[in-house]
């Protein structure tokens, strides 16, 4: 049953802190513990988290504060889970920072914790369209932050960073391998043959995999598949073996790495360079996905990262995460942020060319946000034409004269396709000076202009990307992004999690991105951090050394 946790609120009148000496008790109240109690612990919304609990049944729940509590602590201090329950239970400054006053005043067996995990988790599997409770939680504790800070937040800044699980990157004959053991043992003893058992046995794989030639590796492959072929062929009048994981993770290997043909009545593997990015990448992990990015193979999920980035601000926060299978594109995790972004004032955003689209830039200008890019992707625009601006146009609808400043005859626009066109006199467009730079066709009679909007849009960016002072402002203030990837990646370990598949990802993604802006609003309760690195050091500072 679920209750909330407000016994801190009343302090007892006996604990540790009266048996202390009154210096060290001070000193208690300036760590990070009393930080982290007034900022983190107090301001955790416990009913966030009522979902996990029946209503009006049972017993009460442990603290769902002192657990979240825990896990912060956690990402923030370092520690694994061994360290965290000692910690816990000997460490006055992290029971303090849980709103206990003696240590020892609450025990709980680790599989309480652990228990709490696989709450949130399976939450998160039956409720896959509401938010997960953890960045619910992100979003209170960062407007907090904010708040405390008095963050600017109408500028923010946007990048994408490639993210790796907890697996060995396997190639395709070890992936085939994996799979078919997997789909082996979800099989009775009574329907595996001799073939079939001999995968079973701990040295085969060694044989199997690494003992053979190179030329030999597509001919295992083969195997493989027909004996992934073979396990299906076995459940086909088993509809609960059919049902099993495994089995359906072979079926899906199957499909994706060969093509049934009809003549042979076999599977046969597909060649390399036929097989999907989104195809399986790991048999422990069905949710990564594979990437070349740079020249560099990513497996695993995009972090897409949005972060204040106004000039005033003393430290900067991480305002909103996404995590999405690392196939899908910038445009489309910014596609989706969008309205979020203009919920929570944003009105300038800075990004790179990779986040470009004509459809982006229209629906962020119905959002009310202008999206300011580093750079751009694609095709540029021809020296020697006149850019499209040229020509006088209404509402990227309506042409209505040409550089020359002639009306055209007629004028046309496609709502479909969202063309513009507009034919001119072909006479006067024979004697005009600008004939060799202009954009019309000449036609038996009449020379024609057609226009999409989508080009309209883009040369209309690339117009403004061309202004240079516009361009290193926006550069400069896109460029400090890159260093809260790297901070996540090394100070939080976000460069390979200690979990698989997207939705524990997404969780433990959550909790090291709400510690990391804990440490940004304890940098800047240390002082303005840009004002101290602009401080030159005085005579005496310093390490001596001898001439």
């Amino acid at each position: 049953m679920f209750r909330e946790n407000k016994d801190h609120l009343q302090e007892d009148l006996f604990n540790n802190l009266y048996t202390m000496d009154s210096r060290l008790v001070e000193k208690l109240k300036k760590s990070w513990a009393a930080f982290f109690y007034e900022h983190i612990f107090c301001k955790i919304d416990e009913n966030l988290f009522a979902p996990l609990y029946c209503n009006d049944n049972g017993r009460p729940n442990f603290p769902v504060n002192i657990l979240m509590g825990l896990d912060l602590i956690k990402e923030i201090r370092g520690y694994t889970d061994e360290v965290l329950f000692d910690e816990y239970a000997y460490n006055l400054q992290v029971s303090y920072a849980l709103g206990l006053r003696t240590l020892g005043e609450r025990y709980f067996a680790p599989r309480t914790l652990y228990e709490f995990r696989a709450r949130l988790y399976n939450y998160s599997l039956e409720h896959p369209e509401e938010a997960d409770l953890i960045f619910a939680q992100f979003e209170k504790l960062t407007e907090h932050f904010i708040e405390v800070a008095k963050l600017n937040t109408l500028e923010a800044r946007m990048d994408s960073t490639q993210i790796m699980f907890n697996i060995k990157l396997a190639g395709r004959l070890s992936l085939a391998y994996d799979v078919l053991v997997n789909g082996i043992k979800a099989l009775p003893e009574k329907l595996l043959n001799d073939t079939l058992k001999l995968f079973l046995k701990s040295d085969y794989k060694t044989q199997f995999l690494y003992k053979l030639k190179g030329k030999d590796s597509s001919s295992r492959i083969q195997n493989l598949i027909e004996h992934c072929a073979e396990i299906l062929q076995l459940v086909q009048n088993y509809p609960e073996l059919k049902a099993n994981p495994a089995i359906k993770l072979t079926e899906r290997f199957l499909t994706e790495q060969a093509t049934f043909n009809k003549e042979q009545n076999r599977w046969i593997a597909k060649n390399n360079k036929d097989i999907s990015p989104k195809s399986l990448q790991s048999a422990y992990d069905t949710d990564a996905t594979y990437r070349k990015k740079n020249g560099k193979k990513h497996v695993g999920y995009v972090l897409n990262l949005t972060e204040t980035c106004g000039d005033e601000n003393p430290v900067q926060m991480v305002t909103h995460y996404n995590l999405a299978p690392n196939t899908t594109s910038d445009v489309e995790l910014l596609k989706k942020v969008l309205p979020e972004l203009k919920n929570k004032g944003v009105k300038d955003l800075y990004t790179d060319g990779a986040y470009y689209s004509s459809e982006i830039v229209e629906k962020s200008k119905t959002q009310g946000i202008e999206i300011h890019y580093t750079d751009m992707t694609g095709r540029k625009k021809s020296n020697n034409k006149f850019p499209y601006n040229a020509f006088e146009i209404e509402n990227k609808e309506k042409i209505l004269r040409c550089p020359a400043d002639q009306e055209p005859i007629r004028t046309a626009f496609k709502k479909k396709n969202k063309i513009l066109s507009a034919h001119f006199n072909r006479n006067i467009c024979e004697k005009c000076p600008l004939k060799e730079n202009c954009r019309v066709k000449f036609q038996k009679k009449s020379t024609v202009i057609r226009v999409s909007q989508k080009t309209l849009l883009t040369e209309e960016a690339r117009l403004k990307f061309a202004d240079k002072e516009k361009r290193q402002k926006a550069t400069s203030k896109r460029a400090a992004i890159e260093g809260t990837n790297s901070s996540l990646k090394r100070a939080q370990g976000l460069g390979k999690l200690n979990v698989r598949g997207i939705v524990k990802s997404n969780l433990a993604v959550g909790a090291k991105i709400i510690a990391h802006n804990f440490r940004q609003l304890t940098r800047f309760f240390n002082g303005d951090i840009r004002e101290k690195a602009k401080k030159p050091l005085k005579l005496n500072q310093g390490i001596p050394i001898t001439i």
